[in-house]
């Protein structure tokens, strides 16, 4: 389904991720795992061609290189995205922010305008989908950090997209949430037939849900395989196996501090 040819990230001198090649497959539950810093955030969003200083090439089935500018486009707007910080506007309500999944099928002028009845039942079913169809004339900012991360989910699947990239989507929730957060992701992406690539560093979750785990390690995939095969010990040897002296990313220079340009264009 998408190809990643030896794409690689780096800021002046320091390398996010040494050059990759992956093939992601459709319908599959993906998971990169890692601890924080370890180029899952800068992988994930390599696949939607969001870094400026990215080299290599990401081919798309169907669209081709995304290097092209209408393969890019097409790409994003069938793409949803999950954030870990859920990134809505908290002064709107629920169903404004869900809606936003249905600007890349409009022109900017005619997103000034209410949505067609069409997209407003778009919205109204992904908020059913994830069981907050009761709260779609609430703020955002009256809600639960659960049920606003639900939020993100219904926004993205406003898109109707064919894959969903969340980066750390659990990672600010309770334990408890997080099961029933990741656990709704799971289910949709699976009745709908989406294909998603999910980013973590909870191997118990990763072990659960996915179908293939591609684990990362100071901007180095050190692990792809099926979950059955990978516990926490061989976790914790396959961390080790990249010598520290390698390490060209500062420890704190984490992938968060990106600004977001994700939303479809």
């Amino acid at each position: 389904m998408i190809e990643l040819q030896n794409v690689s990230v780096s800021y002046g001198d320091a390398i996010a991720l040494y050059p990759t090649t992956l093939k992601l497959h459709q319908g599959q539950f993906t998971v990169l795992l890692g601890s924080s810093g370890a180029g899952k955030s800068t992988l994930l969003r390599c696949i939607n061609s969001l870094h400026a200083s990215q080299r290599g090439a990401t081919i798309v089935a169907g669209l081709g290189n995304l290097a092209n500018s209408r393969a890019l486009r097409m790409h994003r707007r069938q793409t949803g995205m999950v954030f870990q910080q859920h990134q809505l506007i908290g002064r709107l309500t629920a169903l404004q922010n869900v809606s936003m999944g249905r600007m890349g099928y409009h022109t900017a002028l005619r997103s000034l305008f209410p949505l067609p009845a069409k997209d407003q039942s778009i919205c109204l079913q992904s908020l059913d989908r994830v069981g907050l169809l009761h709260k779609a004339l609430s703020r955002v900012d009256a809600l639960s950090g659960g049920q606003q991360q639900r939020i993100g989910i219904a926004r993205a699947l406003a898109q109707q997209p064919k894959l969903v990239l969340a980066d750390e989507p659990v990672a600010s929730l309770d334990p408890a949430t997080a099961e029933r957060v990741l656990s709704l992701l799971h289910r949709i992406c699976k009745e709908d037939g989406i294909s998603a690539v999910v980013s973590l560093h909870q191997v118990d979750l990763a072990q659960r849900y996915a179908d293939r785990i591609i684990g990362l390690s100071h901007g180095r995939v050190i692990f792809d395989a099926a979950p059955q095969t990978l516990d926490q010990a061989s976790y914790d040897t396959l961390y080790e196996q990249v010598p520290r002296s390698s390490l060209s990313v500062p420890q704190d220079a984490r992938e968060e501090r990106l600004i977001d340009t994700s939303f479809p264009m």
